[in-house]
């Protein structure tokens, strides 16, 4: 125990020294923005300079695969052998950011420069994902600092690609599927249920973009003229939506639905309060399905929501029926949920009901993955959490958005365990992303007890025998 202590107290001295502020800015002022091929360079040189070093340093083998056969994502793997009767854990991070949207943050401040206004550290990759796989990068080298060694085998992996969807990364993981070889993943992405609340979540949902669109007639008709004789598209598109989801947010075509709710995953959220933050927007009471609580709709449950809508132009409109009509939609989807059906259930739901003439396309998808709460790994590492912080570890079923889980839990078969170092108010995506010390000095220590605790146990689940060092 005063091993772990002395630990713990190792990470509060990086932070309070500063180390962990001039760390993090020498990350953020790396501009691997993945969308801008002019980065390209930035994002290898933070592969190769970043990360490969550090690694390096710390014993790993390190293996870089730029644009891995041509798919525009690189990637970095790192394998560091102790012994074959260890354990061997897999981590991930993503090295790339989105665009900076300079000019856009408030006080003047610049996206690649890290600034503190107390307790927030602002800049962009600060929480999604440079603040949060520094952390887990320092707690390794504190554990090996203090004992000379893991204790276990890692390999670590990271991509340059999450912010375009993680191109090829399920193909590279397939490829690499004897190097990657783990007892349990854990990576650290995505936010805490609150800033408050050490969190743990075992998946995310799914994700279906489609575009309903009314194109009818190439212009518009006057409106006294012609109307009560042709179809408008604007009520028609309105009317196709209600078809999909009504007017309170419930889903009604049932294809578009999980099968149930589990009731490991209702188990696991009974005590999980949504919301109630200080830059939290107040939710809605009568919307979505209310025979489920907040939590259950959100982590357990399926959401279409309407992301754009337009007909004509609604600040300069004429007396004339438009004659088009475009929305798009976005189904969030749980596991249980038939992934490759959406796009026949919908174009079904919407002939029955007498809307042929509105055009689908179907647009990004993604799956959903998560393990069952009752998996043993999730109890190890929630009472590991709660044994560094004292406080009760929230365990979600999975996140409400998306991340490439699915590569790690069902390409992988890994039980995967996500613990997050940022919250839901970090803005991240948007100017003024920022991650907050308070939850970065907690993670850390969170981390450090963790991967401590993965040295010293000799009770943890085992899936492989080894880790193979040749990469």
């Amino acid at each position: 125990m005063q091993n772990r202590r002395d630990l713990l107290a190792t990470a509060d001295q990086y932070v309070d020294s500063g180390q962990l502020f001039e760390d993090l800015s020498e990350l953020v002022a790396c501009p691997t923005v993945s969308t801008d091929a002019a980065m390209r360079v930035a994002m290898n040189s933070y592969l190769d300079e970043a990360l490969r070093a550090r690694l390096e340093r710390m014993g790993f083998t390190v293996q870089l695969d730029l644009d891995w056969q041509g798919s525009g994502n690189s990637f970095l793997r790192a394998v560091r052998t102790e012994h074959h009767e260890h354990p061997t854990v897999l981590c991930y991070g993503h090295a790339d950011v989105v665009d900076g949207q300079a000019g856009q943050w408030d006080e003047g401040r610049e996206p690649f420069v890290l600034s503190a206004e107390g307790d927030r550290w602002y800049g962009r990759g600060t929480a999604d994902n440079k603040g949060q796989h520094l952390v887990n990068l320092k707690a390794l080298e504190m554990v090996l600092a203090q004992r000379g060694a893991l204790g276990f085998n890692l390999v670590f992996l990271f991509e340059a690609g999450e912010e375009i969807g993680s191109p090829h990364l399920q193909e590279y993981a397939a490829a690499h599927r004897g190097q990657l070889a783990a007892d349990v993943f854990i990576a650290s992405d995505g936010p805490r249920l609150s800033a408050e609340q050490p969190t743990i979540f075992l998946g995310a949902r799914g994700g279906a973009t489609f575009e309903l669109s009314v194109p009818l007639r190439p212009g518009g008709y006057h409106s006294g003229n012609w109307g009560g004789l042709l179809r408008n598209p604007a009520t028609t598109l309105a009317g196709a939506i209600g078809v999909l989801v009504d007017g309170h947010g419930r889903i009604q075509v049932p294809e578009l639905l999980p099968s149930q709710l589990p009731s490991s995953v209702r188990q696991s959220l009974e005590m999980v309060k949504v919301g109630g933050g200080a830059q939290d927007p107040a939710l809605d009471p009568h919307w979505g399905d209310t025979s489920l609580s907040p939590a259950e709709r959100l982590y357990g449950w399926n959401t279409l929501e309407v992301l754009a809508l337009r007909s004509a132009d609604i600040s300069r409109p004429v007396n004339a029926i438009p004659g088009e009509a475009r929305a798009v939609l976005q189904l969030r989807f749980v596991v249980g949920t038939d992934m490759h059906e959406l796009e026949g259930a919908i174009r079904r739901a919407l002939n029955e009901a007498g809307y042929p003439m509105v055009q689908l396309k179907m647009g990004q998808c993604f799956a959903a993955s998560r393990i069952d709460p009752d998996n043993p790994w999730v109890r190890w590492a929630s009472d590991s959490v709660q044994q560094t912080t004292g406080m009760p570890t929230v365990v979600l079923p999975n996140i409400g958005g998306s991340l490439p889980n699915e590569v790690f839990e069902a390409t992988l078969g890994l039980p995967t365990l996500w613990i997050p170092h940022s919250y839901p108010g970090c803005q991240q995506h948007g100017p003024n992303e920022h991650a907050l010390e308070s939850v970065l000095r907690q993670g850390l220590k969170m981390m450090c007890g963790l991967f401590h605790d993965l040295g010293t146990r000799n009770d943890l689940p085992r899936t492989v025998a080894l880790t193979n060092e040749k990469i």
